[in-house]
């Protein structure tokens, strides 16, 4: 009998063990996925800057076929600069989540 008792205590143990670690993985889940939602959220921004870098790129593009190398090299520096700050917003936010 006592034997039993052991075995059946060893048996919640280890039960206990094991909602523990299942613990801990659905923790590390929900942290990935929480990840990933940030990720989401920032490939949705992106895909809204490009469309309105694309419409301000064809604007600047329309008006330097009329105005000629002024507007080009304009619109090269504004290309940088908004590749520049699209990094420096992935950074933040990468940094906000550590």
């Amino acid at each position: 009998m006592e034997n039993e008792f052991e075995k059946l205590s060893e048996n919640v143990n280890d039960i206990k063990s094991l909602i523990k670690t299942f613990n801990n993985t659905l923790d590390h889940i929900e942290k990935r996925l929480a990840r990933l939602e940030k990720v989401d959220s920032i490939e949705h921004r992106v895909a809204v800057n490009q469309i309105d870098l694309s419409d301000i790129k064809e604007s600047l593009e329309r008006i330097e076929s009329k105005q000629g190398s002024d507007i080009h090299h304009l619109n090269r520096r504004l290309d940088t600069h908004l590749v520049k700050i699209a990094k420096v917003e992935e950074e933040i936010l990468m940094l906000k989540s550590k």
